[in-house]
């Protein structure tokens, strides 16, 4: 019996033995590489390096947007023995309380990590003195600024919290601003901490750094000048912009009601959406000068005529009823039709070209499509097809009716006359300098060498028609003392979607114009939405967005030394 039970026990230690033998077979064999991945993973750790983003500089070098390094000291307290005294040496390095200190730690839900401060600079000598104290480290990253705040939000835009850019140039340059990230993996002990090098990918690159047409003088000249008077006026929104004609770089360029890039808390849609890009309009009286110079071009009118006016009432079968916008008038050369902005004048000149002219001229100045500026979220307005005019198109179109345009193409068209009648390419980055330092100038889509009506056309617009406008006309309020301003008011009505037809109460009040009238150094358009007519202040292009672009053109002309 003995003997028996003996045996019986030899067997189960034989067949446990075997059971680990194979075991040990299984696992040497069949799942080597499995755990020999689970120990290698144990032994090293991965790094990633994150390059410093690019900065957004002004056409004079002035910063716009910029990286620096944030620091948040943490500590680890399942590593810390003595907390008191770790503490106190601490609170010695960064200036904060023990208490402080001590509360953080033991508050800490995350014994590997508890942030004590964030977003600090330190330095050097901080950093090798954090850097003695067990289980207290530091976690840096980069963080972004933006001197100008809210006075550049929508040209620079603004980046997400992962670094990308998320809107304006921040948004369009991001593969050129981002730069490259570093990567590399090290062996570590048993307490992670590193040992030797693994792997090394590569050091990160910094991004580059992008220099714009924009002046932020300029810019704040604009920003300023439009807020007093969206403030002054309780309107809605309201854009301004500033832009050499003749390379079509962007000088100033201000939407508001603006945004903090650094704060997006409580920006809405009104704040963060870019009217100068993405919210066209009918643009009323502004479009009349574009219509005449290319109804003098067609020569379906003269500079030198006459237009009877119909004293300021003016209906027929196919286009309706037409009036101006207060007093008629009777007889009115070309030139006073724009001065004083008449209606019916525009009305008839559109008559005189018919659907398939106005339709073409729209087309060649670049109404109906996007201007293709260096910005995201461009619309391309409204210009419908030819089949959908009618003879109430026809007499509309010419005073900014049954169309819809954004800012930047008004611009656009402005630029063509200021030119002496060739377009420019609107933009806002004109050169990237990368990492090195050296500068690497942007390929700007080609200026286009066509004219798109004569010089000699574009010339009496300016010289003669505008600055009549702004002398004698609407745009008296525009005018600067010995300067030669040119330019044209607008008082648009808005459309009712809604209900049909038109808002009665509120309206766009818009100046485009420039100085000088022989060779205009720039072009300026204000445009403000829905002033509140009630205040009793008046609520026209003359009234609201004329003075805006006086005391813009009268500052940057001085600071320029024109």
């Amino acid at each position: 019996m003995r003997n028996k039970t003996a045996l019986i026990f030899l067997s189960l230690v034989g067949v446990g033995f075997i059971g680990v033998a194979a075991r040990c077979f299984y696992l040497q064999y069949y799942q080597n590489e499995h755990y020999q991945q689970i120990s290698l993973k144990a032994q090293r750790s991965n790094f990633i390096q994150q390059p410093k983003r690019g900065a957004i500089l002004d056409c004079r070098g002035r910063t716009l947007a910029a990286s620096y390094v944030s620091d948040t000291v943490f500590a680890e307290p399942r590593a810390i023995a003595d907390i008191k005294k770790t503490a106190e040496d601490l609170a010695e390095i960064i200036h904060i309380a023990p208490l402080e200190i001590t509360k953080a730690v033991l508050t800490a839900r995350n014994a590997g990590y508890a942030p004590i401060i964030s977003d600090i600079r330190l330095t050097d000598i901080q950093r090798k003195q954090i850097s003695s104290l067990r289980g207290i480290g530091i976690e840096s990253k980069w963080q972004r600024y933006y001197p100008l705040g809210a006075a550049a939000a929508h040209s620079v835009g603004f980046i997400g919290t992962d670094g990308r850019g998320l809107a304006g140039l921040e948004l369009q340059y991001d593969k050129i601003l981002r730069g490259t990230f570093g990567i590399g993996s090290f062996f570590s002990d048993a307490a992670r901490r590193p040992v030797g090098l693994k792997s090394f990918g590569g050091f990160a690159q910094d991004g580059s750094d992008i220099v714009l047409t924009l002046d932020s003088v300029i810019q704040e000249f604009a920003y300023s000048a439009l807020k007093k008077q969206l403030a002054e006026f309780q309107a809605e929104s309201g854009v301004a912009l500033v832009i050499d004609p003749c390379s079509g770089a962007i000088l100033a360029f201000v939407s508001l009601p603006a945004f903090d890039p650094t704060n997006l808390k409580g920006a809405d849609d009104n704040s963060l959406g870019n009217h100068i890009l993405s919210d066209p309009f009918e643009p009323g009286s502004i479009i009349k000068p574009i219509i005449t110079a290319w109804a003098i071009e067609t020569n379906s009118i003269n500079p030198n005529d006459t237009i009877f006016c119909e004293n300021g009432s003016y209906s027929g079968k196919g286009f309706g009823s037409i009036g101006e916008y207060r007093e008629g008038f009777g007889n009115l050369p070309i030139s006073g039709i724009l001065a004083h902005s008449s209606n019916i004048g525009m009305a008839k000149i559109g008559q005189k070209m018919g659907a398939a002219k106005l339709y073409e001229g729209l087309k060649l100045f670049g109404f109906g499509r996007k201007t293709g500026i260096d910005l995201p979220g461009e619309d391309s307005g409204v210009v419908w097809p030819l089949k959908y005019w009618t003879g109430y198109s026809v007499a509309r179109v010419p005073f900014g009716h049954e169309i819809s345009a954004t800012s930047m193409q008004m611009v656009y068209a402005y630029c063509a006359l200021a030119n002496h009648s060739r377009p420019v390419r609107p933009h806002l980055v004109k050169a990237v300098v990368n990492s090195d330092g050296d500068k690497v100038e942007l390929q700007q889509p080609p200026q286009t060498a066509a004219f798109v009506i004569s010089e000699n056309t574009a010339r009496w617009i300016i010289e003669n028609a505008l600055v009549k406008a702004v002398e004698e006309g609407t745009g008296k309020r525009a005018a600067i003392k010995n300067r030669q301003v040119w330019g044209k008011t607008g008082t648009a009505n808005i459309a009712d979607k809604s209900k049909g037809g038109y808002d009665e109460k509120n309206y766009v009040a818009s100046f485009v114009g420039g100085c000088p009238a022989k060779e205009p150094a720039m072009v300026v358009l204000v445009s403000v939405r829905k002033p509140n007519r009630s205040l009793g202040k008046g609520y026209t292009g003359g009234s609201v967005a004329a003075p805006v672009a006086k005391e813009v053109i009268e500052k940057t002309l001085a600071y320029l030394k024109i």
